[in-house]
Formats: C-alpha cells, structure tokens, sequence
C-alpha cells in the first residue's frame, strides 16, 4: 500500500514538473542551475513539446550572459523574463490547445526563436504561429535541432548579396555553425567555396565538399588577393580592412559580428555610397523561410549538420563553457529526453 501510494505521488509530481535549466539573472555559466519548475500548460493557440534535443549555440550564450547590452531589449531588462535559456529545439507534440489543427500529440517537430523560448527544459510550449515544422522523414531529433541556428544567420547573410552560379565565396570560420552551414547553402546554389579553417576541422570540413580549404594555422588567407565576389566572416573574428584585398571591385564583406566599435553597422551604411567594395550587416528574419529551404535541401541529400560534441542537461555548465571557449567545430548537442520510439 505505501509503495502505490509513493509510485501514484511521484507519477504526480512527474506530471506537473518539469527539470530545467534555471537562473534568475544574466551571467556567466555558473549562474545555471538544474531545478524542478513548473511543466507548462498550453493555451488554446499553443502547443507543448517534449523536448528530445536542443543545442547550445552562441546565441544562447547572447542569452545566458546579456551581452551585447542592446541584446537584452529583446530578453528582458533588468532581468531575463525567461528562466530557462535555450533558443532551438526538436521534439515531440505533448499536447495541443484547444484551437490548434495542424498538429497532434506523437508528432515530431522543430523549431528556433532567436531571442530564447526556453527549450533548456525537459518541455515547452509554443505558439504554433512561430517559427515550427514537422522533421522531415528519417531525420534524427539531433540533426534537427543542430540545423537551424547557424543556417538562419548564414542565409539571412549571403541571400542579401546579389549571387550567382559560379561566383566566389570565402568564408573565414568555416568550421562554426554558421560557417559550415553557409557552405552548405552556398554549394546548393552552385556558388564556388573557399573555407578557411583550422587543422583539426579540416576532416570534417571536407565532407561538405567545398572547392578549396586554406588552414590558416599553416597559411595567411589574406594572400588570396581579389578573387571573391563575397567574403564571410563567420566568426567575426577579421574585419573589411583586413578582408578587402580578398575582394573584387565590386566585392561585399559580410560579418556574424558587429565588430570594434560597431563599425561593421556603421560600414554597412557607409560604403554602399562609394558605389565599390561594400560591407552588408543584414538583420536576421523569417526563420520560416530559412527552415523550408532545409527542408528542401534535406530531400535533397544536400545538408549535414556538424556536430562537435553532445551534453546532457546535467552537463549545461560544461557545453556553456566549451562554447564559449571558441574551440567547438559545428554545433554542440544538449539531449534533454529520451524517445524509445525513434
């Protein structure tokens, strides 16, 4: 009799709490604990998602730190109106409001929301009018998850610059989420790559296929001189002084980063004028459209995510600080829950 009583009060608690990453203000890893929360509940336009994968990726380090400061107009001031961090996910449908059609409990699906929606938990819920779609067929939840964080920031970089088959691109970090995903965007549209990365990504890089790698710890990608149509810094690490002898007359210099001083923003409106080389910082939007050009780039056997390392929840200190670190090459997995049934 105890023991029914102890099994019905834990089936209880498993029912109405959730473990999740949780803080209560912005700061390094160290502010992250692993506690019992509350298992949201859906509205009638919502769904809830068990969790199965979720990565840890630098906007999430955007959202666990605060920082850049303009950041946190969009996270919350003074503090994070989120306890959870977490920006991606793939999953499975828990439950469903009252109002939503197009989605069931069992269904496996996807999702991104750039300014955090909380997935560093064992559940959440979503709007179904935010960025969500069905996995495609024979897609593990941990490819899904790692395939659309870089990729939004990649396409919304390179699908603002006038391309065409044939032309040069050079991205410098090309081992990073963005990077290798811009490889891969960029190949699909029969755009020529040069990738610029270290020694130990050269193995993996090569996998996607690009047309040359330079490793720059043996060689100074710079001495590429007036090549490329298109330089990506996808690491915001170089800058367009460094990067313009790379370029053509007309060439454009796009960076993941704002840059010293912000002064990728302020070039972006500066040199389109002179009518020459020219710098782009577009502001990332519809992830929708991003997703469904991966959509059609997974039938077409034309996108692999790259995948450095996997964590579980417990470990979120440790994939926070190997993120951070600057060393991983591709994504970083953060597995939530289990699903017997994949």
């Amino acid at each position: 009799m105890i023991e029914l009583l102890a099994f019905t009060l834990l089936l209880f608690i498993n029912l109405k709490y959730m473990r999740a990453a949780f803080r209560i203000h912005y700061g390094s890893p160290s502010v992250l604990s692993i506690r019992e929360i509350d298992k949201p509940q859906p509205l009638a336009d919502e769904i809830i998602i068990k969790v199965i994968a979720t990565t840890v990726n630098r906007t999430d380090c955007a959202v666990l730190t605060g920082k850049p400061l303009i950041f946190r107009l969009f996270t919350g001031i003074p503090k994070p109106r989120h306890v959870s961090t977490g920006t991606d996910f793939a999953g499975i449908v828990e439950a469903v409001g009252s109002k939503v059609t197009n989605y069931k409990p069992g269904d496996r699906v996807w999702g991104f929301d750039d300014v955090n929606i909380g997935s560093h938990a064992e559940y959440l819920k979503i709007n179904i009018k935010k960025a969500i779609l069905p996995i495609p067929d024979k897609l593990s939840f941990e490819d899904a998850a790692a395939s659309i964080e870089g990729a939004h920031y990649a396409y919304n970089s390179i699908n603002k610059v006038d391309l065409k088959p044939g032309n040069n691109v050079l991205i410098y970090g090309a081992s990073g989420a963005i990077g290798s995903a811009a490889l891969q965007i960029l190949k699909y549209f029969e755009v020529k790559v040069t990738a610029v990365c270290g020694t130990d990504a050269i193995t993996k890089i090569e996998k996607l296929q690009p047309d040359h790698i330079i490793d720059y710890q043996k060689e100074d990608f710079t001495r590429d001189k007036g090549k490329y149509d298109l330089v990506v810094d996808a690491v915001g690490k170089s800058s367009f002084a460094i990067c313009k002898p790379l370029l053509k007359p007309k060439g454009t210099y796009l960076s993941s980063e704002l840059g010293a001083n912000a002064q990728n923003l302020f070039l972006s409106l500066i040199t389109p004028i002179t009518g020459g080389q020219k710098v782009k910082f577009p502001l990332p939007t519809n992830i929708l459209r991003t997703m469904k050009l991966l959509q059609k780039m997974f039938e077409a056997g034309k996108f692999t995510p790259v995948i450095d390392k996997s964590y579980s929840l417990d470990k979120i200190h440790e994939a926070f600080e190997f993120v951070m670190s600057g060393q991983k090459i591709g994504n970083v997995i953060l597995k939530i829950t289990t699903d017997n049934g994949e």
